[in-house]
């Protein structure tokens, strides 16, 4: 019963400030268990002008998928990616399952500003008025995807071609004997974390430009390649 999800978890149903109404913000969720954490994530960070794009792993319970869409029917502004992966930590599973979204939500009626990745364990500090005005303080126009040049220490990362080993019980990222070949277009890998506030106009980019496409395939054997794609993307001149 909608109505009473609503109620009893006290979503919020308006925007509370016409700044906040005037500046909706995109999420994307990847979920894979622990289903309540979800919903106190979701709540904590649902509005009604923002629009959200979950990623529920391929490998969870089917009671676990219906759960979740159960609680998504609920809401015009909150859908599951149209294509799923079975992410495997630290693979190229999830840096797809994070553009599988992106392509969802460009898309998407509702126009958005900025695209903000979450996982399901993850619960905001700030609020929704915190963060839109903290990204207008300084980062107007700009992306936050933090990183250095890939470090000595982490070049093992993107040396060699890694696989994925999915199975229902563990699965795992290792490390083959084929040694890569450098990027293309002779591009300086950055690296930094996987976590991100990107503007419409750079997913649109990420989405199109062949520089990214070319990036995005060379990642895909790498070992935890959403660690490098983003802030490499973002250090290109112009």
């Amino acid at each position: 019963n909608c109505s009473m999800v609503l109620k009893t978890l006290h979503f919020i149903t308006r925007p509370l400030s016409d700044e906040e109404g005037n500046f909706s913000l995109a999420y994307i969720i990847t979920i894979h268990k622990e289903l309540e954490m979800f919903v106190k994530l979701l709540r904590a960070i649902y509005m009604p002008q923002n629009i959200y794009c979950v990623h529920v792993d391929e490998k969870s319970p089917k009671d676990y998928k219906v759960a979740v869409q159960n609680i998504i029917n609920c809401f015009e502004n909150i859908f599951i990616s149209s294509k799923r992966e079975s992410v495997v930590y630290a693979g190229f599973s999830r840096l797809q399952a994070d553009i599988n979204c992106m392509r969802d939500l460009v898309n998407s009626k509702i126009q958005w500003n900025y695209v903000i990745n979450l996982c399901g364990q993850d619960y905001p500090l700030k609020t929704n008025k915190d963060i839109i005005q903290y990204i207008k303080s300084k980062w107007n126009g700009k992306n936050m995807t933090p990183g250095i040049v890939q470090p000595v220490h982490m070049k093992y990362r993107t040396q060699v071609s890694y696989r994925e080993s999915v199975h229902s019980v563990m699965s795992f990222v290792y490390p083959t004997r084929n040694m890569k070949a450098k990027p293309p277009h002779n591009l300086t890998i950055y690296f930094g974390s996987a976590y991100y506030i990107l503007t419409k106009e750079f997913v649109e980019f990420t989405l199109t430009d062949a520089r990214a496409k070319d990036l995005l395939e060379w990642s895909r054997d790498t070992y935890s390649p959403d660690e490098h794609y983003w802030v490499t993307l973002n250090r290109l001149s112009g």
